[in-house]
């Protein structure tokens, strides 16, 4: 048995675990998955706050969130930290390290 057959797994493999361990490999892993911050920011930070931001991406470590007006831009800054708690509540790796607040430029979207 050579190197290439101890490698081999028996079976099929899952497509996840297989996308996994490329991302891994790739340095991606992280970065896919702060992403998911993006689409689980409502959830996250309830109603009342999801219907005045809206969380743009993820840029290293930090995530962009926009603002609808300099009110609520104020008063989240004001919040930062328990949002930041909310954002990373339940995750064990690839955690969010800071939230930047900016205001929208078209405050009706």
């Amino acid at each position: 048995m050579g190197a290439m057959d101890e490698e081999k797994k028996e079976g099929p493999q899952r497509v996840g675990d297989v996308l996994g361990g490329f991302l891994k490999k790739q340095g991606l892993r992280e970065s896919v998955l702060r992403a998911e911050a993006v689409d689980e920011w409502e959830e996250r930070v309830g109603e009342a706050i999801a219907r005045v931001t809206r969380a743009q991406g993820v840029r290293e470590a930090t995530l962009i969130v926009e603002v609808r007006s300099s009110a609520w831009l104020m008063e989240l800054n004001l919040m930062k930290e328990e949002i930041l708690r909310q954002v990373n509540e339940g995750r064990t790796e690839a955690l969010i390290e800071k939230i930047v607040f900016v205001l929208a430029e078209d405050p009706t979207r």
